[in-house]
């Protein structure tokens, strides 16, 4: 028998949205079609492209973030996301975290990738998009297809033991949550990021956490809380992608989180032209050569990855002018393939 979960957001749905994908995208101004064209010029004379994508590509799925105006967890209520020190330090810290998630998760495991992640996908296969890093840890950009990919912050359909490293898929951690809480029954009061849902104090005492199969230990969904820091390993990787692109694209972030934001500040100090497509400010904007406030998935499928004409490659590898920022670059004579064996790289394992 499974157990009783009920899941009720109880989020009201801002004016001109009617449906759950809407329900987490801040307002933002009517598509302009000159800067539809100042960013496929921008994307049409990059060669070796770097994107970087946060949770706003992801609000358009119906997955919600932390810091959008209105719409936002921060906006909608006082709660914080959970700190790393205190998930590895307290039991009744992890009892809580993963009584919700079990609510949560049938729900953010559905979730499915929308014109934003597709579109970046095919820029992929048709070599347009040099490689993709993502602060999300939804595998939506997976779901997608998306495979020249870094999770920098881990992905939630992964699980692993805090003391012998065990990784296992999320959906296996699930079937044996209901195994030891057949009875046990919670309805969420309302839906944060992450696979997150809201429970009260009372529904979470009774729910029973598996530890791990294999020594014992507690489990963690291989994700980068809050105050802890990414993989070194990770790290370098990233820092090496930028150092091979040519331009930067960011995708649906405000930056606010210093993990993403360095690489913004390491492709400034390179001197790469870098454009953001944000609803709202960002902690980037006076870095950026080009700055859009629309929907990402409204955006994206618009522009088209090879344009005759436009940011034709010079056989030369000379200067080009990226018109769209004002700075000259350099096109590579020669574009040398990068190894897709990277242990950082990999898609996600065990995805539904």
């Amino acid at each position: 028998m499974s157990p009783l979960c009920i899941f009720s957001p109880r989020i009201l749905h801002p004016r001109g949205s009617h449906t759950a994908a809407g329900t987490f995208v801040p307002p933002c101004p009517p598509l302009d079609r000159e800067k539809v064209k100042e960013l496929q010029r921008f994307i049409s004379l990059s060669k070796r492209l770097l994107v970087m994508t946060g949770a706003g590509i992801s609000t358009e799925s119906g997955i919600p973030d932390y810091r959008s105006e209105k719409v936002g967890l921060y906006a909608r209520t006082d709660r914080r996301p959970i700190q790393h020190v205190n998930f590895v330090q307290s039991a009744k810290t992890r009892q809580r975290y993963w009584a919700r998630n079990f609510v949560g998760w049938p729900q953010f495991s559905s979730h499915q990738p929308n014109a934003a992640h597709l579109a970046l996908s095919s820029w992929e296969t048709l070599g347009k998009l040099y490689w993709l890093v993502t602060q999300n840890v939804d595998a939506l950009h997976t779901k997608a297809g998306s495979q020249r990919l870094t999770e920098l912050h881990g992905c939630m359909h992964r699980v692993l033991c805090l003391h012998c490293g065990e990784q296992t898929p999320r959906e296996v951690l699930q079937d044996r949550f209901e195994a030891l809480n057949s009875t046990w029954g919670a309805e969420a009061h309302g839906v944060a990021p992450d696979g997150d849902v809201f429970l009260t104090e009372d529904q979470v005492r009774s729910f029973r956490v598996p530890p791990c199969t294999k020594c014992g230990g507690p489990l963690k969904p291989d994700v980068v809380f809050f105050g802890d820091t990414v993989n070194h390993d990770k790290v370098d990787f990233v820092h090496m992608r930028v150092k091979e692109a040519d331009a930067l694209l960011v995708v649906g972030s405000s930056l606010q989180v210093y993990s993403g934001y360095k690489f913004i500040l390491a492709a400034h100090e390179k001197k790469l032209p870098i454009a953001i497509l944000n609803i709202g400010p960002t902690r980037s904007d006076q870095l950026a050569c080009l700055k859009l406030d629309f929907r990402c998935a409204e955006i994206l499928p618009l522009i088209a990855p090879q344009r005759p004409g436009l940011g034709a490659p010079n056989p030369q590898g000379g200067p080009l002018l990226d018109l769209s920022c004002g700075r000259t670059h350099h096109a590579p004579a020669s574009q040398s393939h990068l190894k897709m064996a990277d242990a950082v790289s990999q898609p996600v394992e065990g995805n539904p």
